[in-house]
C-alpha cells in the first residue's frame, strides 16, 4: 500500500507541478497586499481540493456510466500527460492548461482563485486524469487505501498552498531560471510515467 501511495504522490506532484505556481502566482499577484495574496492562495487551494475530491469520488462511476473502460482511459490519460510533459521539458505552452487569451484575461481579473489558479493550473486536465486513473485502479473495496489516496491529494494541494504563500520570497531565491530547471526535470519523469500508463492501457485492451 505504501508503495502505491508513494507512486501516486510522485505522479500527482509532477502533474500538478507546484514549483511552476511560484512564478505564476508571483506574477499574478505582484504589487498586491499580503492579505490579498493569502486570500487568493487559500481559496485556490480549497477550490482545487474540492474539485479533485469530487473527481475521486464519482470519476470511476462516471466512466462506468459512459461505458468507458479503464484501459481506454489509461491510454487517453497517458497521452494527455505526455503532452503536458513535453510542455514542461521544452517550456512551450501547448494549451493543455490554458490558452494565451485565458492567461491574458487572468492578468485583468481581481479574483484569480478559481481561474486560473484552481482550474486549470492546480486541478487541471492532467491532475484530474491522474485522479480518475488511480481511483479506478483502487476501486471501492479498499477504503484504507482510498483514504490514503485522498490524503496524498490533500498533501500535494497543501504544498501548492504553501508555495503560493511563499512565492514572493522564493522568487528571489529561485528566479525564473531555477523554476524552469525544476520544471524540465519533472517533465522528464512525467514523460516516462505517461508512457507507462499508455503501455498498461494497451496491454489491458489487447492482451486480455
Amino acid at each position: 500500500m505504501v508503495e502505491q501511495l508513494f507512486k501516486f504522490f510522485v505522479v500527482f506532484f509532477v502533474v500538478v507541478e507546484p514549483i511552476s505556481l511560484i512564478p505564476l502566482f508571483a506574477g499574478l499577484t505582484g504589487g498586491s497586499t499580503s492579505a490579498y495574496q493569502r486570500s487568493m492562495a487559500g481559496k485556490a487551494a480549497a477550490i482545487a481540493l474540492g474539485i479533485c475530491v469530487l473527481f475521486a469520488l464519482v470519476g470511476a462511476k462516471f466512466l462506468e456510466v459512459m461505458g468507458i473502460e479503464l484501459s481506454s482511459f489509461r491510454i487517453a490519460g497517458g497521452t494527455l500527460l505526455f503532452l503536458i510533459a513535453l510542455e514542461m521539458v521544452f517550456a512551450h505552452p501547448s494549451g493543455t492548461r490554458s490558452t494565451t487569451p485565458e492567461r491574458e484575461e487572468a492578468l485583468k481579473r481581481e479574483d484569480i482563485s478559481v481561474f486560473p489558479l484552481a482550474f486549470p493550473f492546480i486541478a487541471g486536465p492532467g491532475a484530474l486524469a491522474t485522479i480518475l486513473l488511480t481511483a479506478g485502479e483502487i476501486g471501492g473495496g479498499r477504503p484504507v487505501l482510498f483514504a490514503g489516496f485522498l490524503g496524498v491529494v490533500t498533501l500535494v494541494i497543501g504544498l501548492c498552498w504553501i508555495l503560493m504563500l511563499a512565492a514572493p520570497r522564493l522568487m528571489t531565491v529561485l528566479g525564473v531560471t531555477g523554476a524552469n530547471v525544476m520544471s524540465r526535470l519533472s517533465g522528464v519523469v512525467l514523460a516516462a510515467l505517461a508512457v507507462q500508463f499508455i503501455v498498461d492501457g494497451i496491454r489491458g485492451s489487447f492482451l486480455r
